[in-house]
């Protein structure tokens, strides 16, 4: 999908911009007409699929991803509706109503000097640190990065406002329940 960045609309929105012939393809191996988002989500369900991505490894480090058309209306629904949930939690769709399951019990100065984990605590600094934060998610790597380390990183040196230190909980929450999906998409 394609956003329209148009001088003359103030608002947001987004154009499809898929090769007709591809679009056709697919309905017709699937025996049903299909909504731009709903493709957009089977592409990045098998982007995230550790099938495809075992299977393409050494091909995804030097060119474009291919995708393979489903193979039936099953397969497709199941993939769609699995990138679905990943895009959501990806770009934080509705995040402000995900569960706090990190804590950040100690007060102080919230200035981020190290990063240190061990024992599910995550620490910024001599006496403070982030709770309950398991270590499959703390090392979890999406593309190159590991997100939840990255993050971090990026503010050493800086003080964490409020809305950081909720803004890194949902991370953690966006990370474990990806690994969830993961791990059940296997």
């Amino acid at each position: 999908l394609e956003t329209d960045n148009s001088l003359d609309n103030d608002e947001k929105s987004t154009v499809p911009n898929y090769r007709k012939d591809i679009v056709e393809t697919i309905e017709s191996r699937i025996s049903k007409k299909i909504e731009p988002m709903e493709l957009f989500d089977y592409v990045y369900g098998m982007l995230n699929y550790p099938v495809y991505i075992n299977k393409f490894k050494e091909f995804l480090k030097v060119d474009f991803p291919r995708i393979p058309y489903p193979k039936n209306l099953d397969e497709y629904n199941r993939i769609s509706e699995i990138g679905g949930k990943l895009r959501k939690l990806h770009v934080m769709e509705n995040s402000s109503d995900w569960p706090v399951s990190v804590g950040y019990p100690i007060t102080g100065s919230d200035l981020v000097e190290k990063i240190e984990y061990r024992d599910y605590r995550l620490y910024i600094n001599d006496n403070q640190f982030f709770d309950n934060i398991p270590e499959n998610v703390f090392n979890y790597f999406i593309g190159g990065y590991q997100p939840a380390q990255k993050w971090l990183k990026d503010r050493k040196g800086q003080k964490l406002t409020f809305e950081d230190i909720r803004h890194y909980q949902e991370i953690i929450y966006s990370l474990s329940e990806t690994n969830k999906i993961i791990e059940a998409f296997k």
